[in-house]
């Protein structure tokens, strides 16, 4: 049993889904740990789940702490809020390591190192896996600080610094609470563990395209970055008839659609402001997960949810937060990128679709309106950036990211077989 610890919004655990698929393709039986409000979303994939179920009530833990740290612009803001949060932080570390139980190899995301400790002491192989680039490089600045740091040899480093320490002390009491509990001791070496991952069967996987942020060269051999991991839609998905005529009605439609963090109360007010965007574009649109604005015309079809690999493929641009795994599917799909980042390292994937010119300057939440969302929306139809978009795609789509780093855990697993 390969177990994969996982956490966040729903856009966080697709990456985690495509590995766990390709893994099952090897014949490998896997499960992936997290939340419990994400099971069925898991096992529509047929795959096994272990659901984190927390009592956020019987905690005495105030939901507003987990909408500050899912919303906060920056790593500080995210650890304050959940460092307020101590006995959810001790309860879900509790359930995690439960997970890792009666597993071979323990794959977990960087902000759940719980994952590396149980493993080591269970004594089976420890495997980060990185839905962003996260080691240490002379190369780029980290994805907490891209593009709005002036990349400096010395900015760099301290990008890199930030990064690891801020997703560390995210876990960092919890882990040590519950071992002090559980042990009576702490984990050996407890430290941060990011940087620990420099051989070949303790290896660090990062889902990211190498025509995005190339691979480094500085970075150590057992760090593998191949490609985009993208979940493979089942064939049973079946669009209503009605979108399919919108959609060939008339010219293509642009999507807009900010994922999770339009459902959070301070940003209630966004359908209508996207409403008056798309307006002000001249464009038509399809928008996702802002309900039935009132000022809805026929030129707008709103929908709640539908997978991004088909519909990206049916739009002539992609407006979104800024997520890793949404940003993904918009430059796979070959098409413009108009992303207005919420927190975190969505501002990094604004930027960094804006300098390969594959997307448009970033508009940051806070500073969004109906007339610069509009402008945003004209310019990202432009010729040079639709060529660009669309050469971008094709690189994307030769990459076999999933496949290759499900390999590299094979081969792991294959030479401790034989080598015990």
């Amino acid at each position: 049993m390969i177990t994969i610890l996982c956490a966040g919004s729903r856009g966080d655990f697709q990456p985690y889904i495509a590995l766990a698929q390709q893994l099952k393709k090897f014949g490998k039986q896997v499960r992936i740990a997290g939340q419990k409000e994400f099971e069925s979303f898991v096992n529509h994939y047929e795959i096994e789940y272990f659901p984190i179920n927390v009592d956020i009530e019987a905690l005495n833990i105030d939901p507003r702490m987990l909408e500050e740290a899912g919303s906060a612009d920056n790593p500080l803001k995210m650890l304050l809020a959940f460092n307020k949060m101590k006995a959810y932080g001790e309860y879900t570390t509790k359930e995690y390591y439960k997970a890792c139980q009666n597993s071979e190899l323990i794959i977990y995301h960087p902000g759940l190192t719980i994952g590396y400790f149980a493993a080591q002491e269970l004594g089976i192989p420890a495997v980060l896996a990185s839905p962003f680039p996260m080691h240490k490089t002379k190369e780029y600045l980290s994805v907490i600080t891209y593009g709005k740091s002036k990349p400096t040899t010395i900015n760099k480093k301290l990008s890199y610094q930030m990064l690891q320490v801020m997703l560390w002390m995210a876990g960092k009491g919890s882990v040590r609470s519950f071992w002090k509990k559980h042990f009576g001791r702490l984990p050996r070496d407890f430290g941060s563990p990011y940087e620990n991952h420099n051989k070949a069967n303790q290896p660090a996987l990062i889902s990211c395209s190498n025509y995005v942020f190339e691979r480094p060269l500085d970075w150590n051999p057992h760090i593998h970055q191949k490609g985009y991991w993208f979940v493979e839609e089942k064939d049973d998905f079946a669009p209503d008839q009605s979108l399919i005529d919108f959609i060939q009605a008339k010219e293509k439609p642009i999507y807009i659609g900010f994922g999770s963090m339009a459902m959070m109360k301070k940003h209630d007010e966004l359908g209508e402001l996207v409403v008056n965007a798309i307006r002000k574009s001249g464009k038509r649109a399809i928008i996702s997960g802002f309900g039935k604005p009132d000022n809805l015309t026929d030129d707008i079809y709103a929908i709640d949810g539908i997978p991004h690999s088909w519909l990206f493929k049916h739009v002539s641009a992609v407006c979104h937060h800024g997520g890793a795994g949404t940003s993904a599917a918009g430059f796979r799909a070959g098409v413009p990128s108009i992303i207005v980042p919420f927190s975190n390292d969505q501002f990094a994937w604004a930027h960094r679709s804006y300098d390969l010119n594959i997307g448009v300057k970033p508009i940051y939440v806070k500073n969004l309106s109906a007339d610069n969302l509009a402008d945003a929306i004209i310019v990202a139809c432009q010729p040079d950036i639709i060529a660009e978009a669309k050469a971008m795609g094709v690189k994307i789509q030769s990459e076999n990211g999933a496949e290759d780093c499900a390999k590299v855990i094979i081969d792991l697993l294959e030479k401790n077989n034989v080598e015990n």
